[in-house]
């Protein structure tokens, strides 16, 4: 019988289902419960079909096709030896006696630079009730892990410490969510001349809000624990007659082409230098969300690309109309093809955590690192390996280069269902330990605490590092 193809990670346990090459890997595949397909004790021809080179009917002479006899144990499961070539997805194909298909797994490999790179999916751009978003810090770290989040920052507009509020919160809690810290950057005018372009400092370990007397620092104060998760090299805060100096030096000196403004490029390349100086990812945001008309005039973005200020373009954004992902993903593939390289980033721009909220959960970014930590993530992208995932519509859209789009495309189809129905428990009991009642805050604990580490075995287990 031929086997219903989405059906197949309810009723097959595959793993590893990825692969390093040129390395001997042993693959097992588990019932779990469905129809029997495989008999106990029974051979099996299986066709080991790579996906880049063709069909072996239609390509004979280039096509990679390789036969393997395998047997069932006596519960009609599999485990077998190969080794897979080189990076691309596979297909291991069971035939029938009469050389028909009767089921296949896909798998993928991966060569050496991303073999202990293991993916992350997160957001990089959210806003809670620390400006203008519907829940607390605590309860969106919950509810974005409770979809299926590894990572996520607090960027509320202005402000930094909220950041640290969710961070601090969850500081005992034993979750495998990593939060980091970060803003949403926009500093006073300066002669009556604001910089509108919005900016991200992902993960900096100082705030940059609070390096200029306003929203901020009138708010929380200027002392370091309110400002930074550092207490050492963290610039002074200036005032606004400080700032305002700098910043008409800054433009005074600047020779930019006509139709760009001084005073918010001068801005833009000031906050980007300090969001460096604090160890963060700098996030050019959403230039073609639409505010009246575009948010940022397209010279201005033109030579924003030129220069490249910035670390990551957030190429996918809050919005589900075409004119700010569609017109920003073509802008990013020009650019690279002027040789502007540059990573990218997906991003909610959420500014409410609930499945109510049509953008909740429509963009995010998968981050190919060595582990699920700030640092690591940040070089990580800094480096490129990082894809920007649209899930406005049911199809999802990747937006990327195209080694890590690929890849990403398996993963999102084989391994993070798997993923995510583990995410959705922990998340619940986090938000349990943030809103219930004392007795069902241990009771959330001690659950977290039994199955902390989870998340990590089940990466070892599906990816042969």
């Amino acid at each position: 019988m031929a086997y219903d193809k989405n059906d197949l990670l309810e009723n097959f346990d595959v793993y590893p289902k990825v692969f390093a090459a040129g390395k001997e890997a042993a693959v097992h595949i588990r019932n779990l419960g469905g129809e029997p397909v495989f008999q106990p004790d029974t051979e099996y021809k299986m066709l080991i079909c790579a996906m880049d080179f063709g069909s072996a009917r239609l390509w004979p002479d280039v096509a990679d096709f390789r036969e393997k006899t395998v047997r069932s144990d006596g519960d009609g499961n599999f485990v077998f030896t190969h080794t897979f070539d080189r990076e691309q997805a596979y297909y291991l194909r069971f035939l029938t006696d009469d050389n028909k298909k009767l089921v296949q797994f896909p798998v993928y490999c991966v060569e050496g630079d991303l073999c202990g790179r293991y993916p992350y999916a997160g957001d990089l751009h959210i806003h809670t009730t620390g400006s203008d978003g519907n829940q607390t810090p605590e309860v969106v770290c919950a509810n974005y892990r409770r979809h299926g989040y590894d990572f996520m920052v607090v960027s509320d507009h202005n402000r930094y410490y909220p950041s640290l509020r969710a961070i601090d919160f969850y500081k005992d809690v034993p979750t495998e969510l990593t939060i980091v810290p970060g803003e949403e950057v926009h500093l006073r005018e300066v002669y009556g001349q604001r910089n509108p372009v919005h900016i991200v400092n992902f993960g900096g370990e100082f705030s940059i809000n609070a390096l200029v007397e306003g929203t901020a620092t009138e708010e929380a104060g200027t002392d370091l624990s309110v400002r930074a998760i550092r207490t050492e090299n963290v610039p002074d805060v200036m005032t606004a007659a400080q700032f305002e100096a700098l910043m008409q030096k800054l433009a005074d000196e600047a020779d930019l082409p006509q139709g760009v403004s001084k005073i918010p490029y001068v801005m833009c390349k000031w906050i980007f230098d300090r969001i460096h100086d604090a160890n963060g990812l700098g996030i050019y945001a959403h230039p073609n969300w639409i505010q009246d008309v575009f948010h940022v005039p397209e010279p201005f973005t033109d030579y924003m690309m030129e220069t490249l200020p910035f670390d990551a373009f957030e190429v996918l954004g809050g919005e589900n109309y075409y004119e700010q992902n569609g017109f920003q993903t073509v802008r990013y593939y020009e650019e690279m093809a002027k040789g502007h390289r540059f990573p990218v980033v997906g991003s909610t721009d959420s500014h409410s955590s609930l499945p109510s909220n049509r953008n909740a959960f429509i963009c995010s970014t998968i981050i190919f690192s060595p582990e699920n930590e700030r640092t690591a993530l940040i070089d990580s992208v800094k480096k490129f390996y990082s894809v920007a995932v649209d899930t406005i519509s049911k199809e999802f859209r990747l937006v990327g280069e195209s080694r890590f789009v690929r890849y990403a495309c398996f993963l999102l189809k084989e391994y993070f269902p798997l993923h995510d129905e583990l995410c959705y428990e922990e998340g619940r009991l986090m938000k349990q330990v943030a809103t219930g009642t004392q007795e069902e805050r241990e009771e959330a604990l001690a659950t977290l605490r039994q199955i902390h580490g989870r998340m990590q075995r089940h990466r070892e287990k599906y990816f042969d590092f």
